[in-house]
């Protein structure tokens, strides 16, 4: 059994880098990253809530983070919006199957 999460969390570990690449290698893609780093970020929030975002994102410094989970939010698309505004379009007499 130990050896079966241990290998879960490896998979776990493996998909959260592979993400993370992703993400990085398209905000990079349309110029969000990779210019020089001329802006300062600071704030004060809670360092369970820091360790807990490293944790789940698999990464181990501060810049790490912000760089990803900005560009999370600078991707981010609007599917769930725009799912939610198609609400009611399609014809209730539609036959889905084929």
């Amino acid at each position: 059994m130990a050896a079966r999460s241990h290998s879960a969390a490896e998979t776990e570990a493996k998909v959260a880098l592979n993400r993370n690449k992703l993400v990085l290698e398209q905000a990079k893609a349309i110029g969000l990253l990779g210019a020089a780093k001329n802006t300062r970020l600071s704030g004060r929030v809670p360092s369970e809530l820091i360790e807990a975002a490293k944790k789940r994102a698999h990464v181990t410094s501060d810049t790490e983070l912000l760089e990803l989970a900005l560009s999370r939010l600078a991707l981010e698309d609007d599917f769930g919006v725009r799912l939610v505004d198609r609400k009611g379009i399609i014809p209730a007499d539609i036959d889905l199957e084929i």
